[in-house]
């Protein structure tokens, strides 16, 4: 009985493991939006200071292409919204995780309280 609990126990450690992984990557994503929105931020600041007689280029690839100041800003917003998007699907992908995490260690202390009793120790001992 106790090695069909310790089976038990490793593959939900497994999976518990996984799942910080998976937060990990997650923070990492999210932390990587939260830049390019500062970015963006910075850059829509800095259109709004020009006027519409000022010329825009937009880089692409190699080349600076001209831009109509009006179109780089909508160009600039749509991308806020975007990125503002895709943060708030990443808090709620790591607020999943975060609950899945909190449900996977239940999981494993109650596993590791029916390995202590199989083993006959008392509780805490392992």
């Amino acid at each position: 009985m106790a090695e069909a609990i310790q089976k038990k126990l490793k593959a939900e450690v497994e999976k518990y493991a996984q799942t910080q992984k998976d937060v990990s990557k997650s923070v990492s994503a999210r932390q990587k939006l939260e830049t390019q929105m500062a970015e963006n931020n910075i850059v829509k600041e800095e259109l709004g200071l020009l006027e519409s007689s000022n010329t825009v280029f937009k880089l692409i690839g190699p080349v600076l292409v001209k831009q109509d100041l009006d179109e780089a800003k909508a160009t600039v917003a749509k991308r806020l919204e975007y990125i503002n998007g895709e943060i708030q699907r990443y808090e709620t992908l790591l607020k999943d995780y975060q609950k899945k995490s909190e449900q996977q260690r239940e999981v494993l202390t109650s596993l590791q309280q029916d390995l202590q009793k199989a083993q006959g120790l008392p509780p805490g001992k392992v």
